[in-house]
């Protein structure tokens, strides 16, 4: 998601030849963008604040994407009657990566998410993520102002707003562009528009809280056009949906060169890196930062941020400024911030492949700031909102999380609106393991397992879920316990192969669910259609449950005996190897391994004393088991226990009966 005009055609060729060096129609601009930097530099020094200087950076020549798309951006944040609102003009050039003429684009505009009561998103949202409640009447929008092709012909009257999902006439979150001249196959085209965007109270990651400004999905996003045999598509074509009250955002790879203005007093966060020092002119600074092979662009700015900078490199990590934008509540936490980022970069990357950019920038919100915190872009990432002076581990695990989406949000760019998993769970999974290695914080699975109450396919669209909670329940934990469940049954070193095999393969690529499975599959030389078919694209949890347990005494060749019988049902997914104990009055136990496959399976025992107890995986290493309740059961209820039993049974029956009546 992104961050949250003026003589345009100048501008945009200045910044074209200054920054063309790292795209497609290089021509040796990179010496004129240093002299110009530096020349910046040279006229902005005298007037440059007591804000620690960042450093000045130059595009590589190291391309990892296809670079569909290539914005060129101004924006000034200004405050108005109604609010602050963005101003913000855009040159967007697109490629056609198809093999078909395409006759329309299609732009995400989601500031419109926050329009009104009857969008979309707040139909299904009723106005709340992840305990923010949008204030009343704090709305936000955007509208386009201008749009023309590069001959200057305007295409205004070409733009309709579409309801692909739920045909809702309210919602204008996706806007389509029908264009004047068709884009054929590999071919580019430019389009020069002008935008302007009230912003919220912040809420659902955007927004303005007093001085304090997160600049997200902020701009005209072009959707992505999917040739055919990517993502498993069999004809090419647009893949569009609405802003929901659920998903999150899919977009294409490519390069932004973005102008911000601010009022001179504020410091600005922004993803990639700045080219130039800022500048001040007229009560407002400008900054310019750019970034490559990424598919958003976001900023956050205040003019309370305490700025820190440290220098990082590990073995794949060859060299990353760590900057922190710290509220002033958290001024004395920097250091654990900066520890946080570091073990999680140096892990991430051992385990699952180069960081290739050189920035990551950490904003941490103000209290107020709370909904625009706990969220990823692009080299840039929100920690939670500075609402304690002792966070206790969860500003390390936010921070943790945060930045394990930099590989599968960031470099991998699954499509979060159709599978949400391939990004939360697989974070959530990458999360625990930089937790538990570095801070000793072992998750509880059984707990968790036992918060499944809502299973349902990972494979849903993120709308289609019926509430936040059944998506959160899944899309992270149980997608989560569907990876740990995976590496139980493959080993520890066999998953490493496999998560590092899958980021490397798929980085800057967009793969799916079945892409995970081929490299599953290709790494452990095995069919895994089952298990998919159960724990991803059917909502299955395991369940295990000790049915019966029967008794007799019988003669063992001249010896009095007991024989047992132990009905075990299968309720749930397959599991493989079940682990089963037998518990003796003598106290002999008895281990067994059944392999799951059955509907049911019997134990007939015979052993010298009653059996006292059964119980199905004891250690609990079946962490997709949720209801372990049915476990467990003991052969004989002592009679004094079967009387509190039955009593407090009967009692709960007289109590329901008795609301029933009432």
């Amino acid at each position: 998601m992104t961050p949250r005009l003026t003589k345009r055609i100048l501008t945009i060729s200045l910044i074209v030849c200054l920054l063309g060096y790292a795209i497609w129609f290089s021509r040796n601009q990179a010496d004129h963008l240093t002299a110009m930097s530096k020349l910046a530099e040279q006229r902005t020094a005298a007037s440059e604040p007591a804000e620690p200087k960042q450093t000045i950076e130059e595009p590589t020549s190291k391309v990892y994407s296809k670079r569909i798309v290539e914005y060129h951006m101004n924006v000034k944040l200004e405050d108005s009657p109604i609010g602050k609102t963005l101003q913000g003009s855009q040159s967007v050039t697109w490629t056609n990566p198809g093999k078909n003429i395409v006759n329309e684009l299609y732009f995400h505009l989601y500031p419109n998410a926050f329009a009104s009561k009857q969008s979309t998103f707040i139909q299904e949202s009723g106005g709340k993520l992840r305990g923010d409640v949008m204030k009343e009447g704090s709305y936000g929008s955007m509208e386009i102002t201008d749009m023309q092709t590069e001959e200057g012909m305007s295409l205004m009257k070409r733009m309709q707003y579409v309801q692909p999902d739920d045909n809702n006439p309210n919602d204008r979150t996706l806007m389509k562009v029908r264009l004047s001249q068709p884009v054929k196959p590999g071919q580019s085209i430019t389009l020069n528009m002008k935008f302007n965007v009230k912003m919220p109270g912040v809420f659902a990651r955007m927004g303005v809280a007093g001085n304090f400004v997160m600049a997200g999905q902020w701009f005209p996003k072009l959707a992505v056009y999917e040739p055919a045999g990517m993502r498993g598509r069999t004809t090419e074509g647009w893949n569009i949906h609405q802003y929901h009250g659920n998903s999150e955002f899919y977009s294409d790879f490519g390069t932004y060169n973005v102008r911000i203005q601010v009022p001179e007093a504020y410091k600005v966060a922004a993803s990639g890196f700045p080219t130039k020092s800022a500048a001040q002119q007229d009560g407002y600074k400008t900054y310019q930062y750019y970034a490559e092979d990424v598919h958003d662009f976001a900023w956050a700015a205040s003019p309370d941020f305490i700025y820190a900078e440290q220098p990082f490199s590990a073995p794949n990590v060859p060299g990353v400024r760590i900057k922190l934008y710290l509220d002033p509540a958290h001024k004395d936490l920097q250091e654990r911030y900066f520890h946080a980022a570091k073990v999680a970069l140096a892990r991430y990357s051992e385990w699952y492949g180069e960081y290739p950019y050189s920035t990551l920038s950490i904003v941490v919100p103000p209290k107020e700031g709370n909904g625009a915190g706990g969220m990823e872009y692009p080299t840039l990432i929100t920690a939670f909102g500075a609402m304690d002076d002792n966070p206790g581990y969860d500003l390390e695990r936010t921070v943790v999380h945060e930045i394990g989406h930099q590989y599968f949000y960031g470099m991998l760019a699954s499509n979060e609106f159709e599978e949400a998993w391939l990004d939360e769970g697989f974070t959530s999974y990458a999360e625990d393991r930089v937790m538990e290695t570095e801070y000793g914080i072992v998750a509880n699975l059984p707990i968790e397992s036992s918060y499944m109450t809502d299973p349902a396919p990972l494979s849903l669209f993120a709308w289609k879920y019926k509430d936040s909670n059944q998506y959160a329940e899944n899309v992270y934990t149980r997608g989560k316990l569907v990876l740990i469940a995976l590496e139980k049954q493959v080993g520890a070193k066999t998953m490493a192969k496999i998560m590092k095999t899958y980021t490397k393969k798929w980085a800057f690529r967009h793969p799916t669910t079945s892409d995970f499975q081929r490299v599953v599959e290709q790494v452990t030389k095995k069919d895994w259609t089952d298990f998919f078919n159960q724990y991803v694209y059917k909502g299955f949890m395991t369940d295990y449950a000790v049915e019966s347990i029967t008794a007799k005494k019988v003669d063992n060749n001249g010896t009095s005996a007991y024989e047992s019988k132990v009905i075990l049902r299968k309720k749930g997914g397959d599991y493989p190897q079940v682990p089963v104990v037998f518990m003796f009055k003598d106290g002999t136990s008895v281990k067994r391994t059944w392999d799951g496959a059955s509907t049911t399976i019997q134990y007939t025992l015979t052993h010298k004393t009653p059996l006292d107890w059964v119980m199905i995986d004891p250690q609990d290493t079946m962490v997709l088991e949720n209801k372990r309740i049915n476990n467990y059961m003991k052969a004989q209820i002592d009679e004094a226990v079967k009387t509190r039993i039955n009593f407090s049974t009967a009692k709960l029956i007289e109590s329901i009966l008795n609301a029933l009546g009432w």
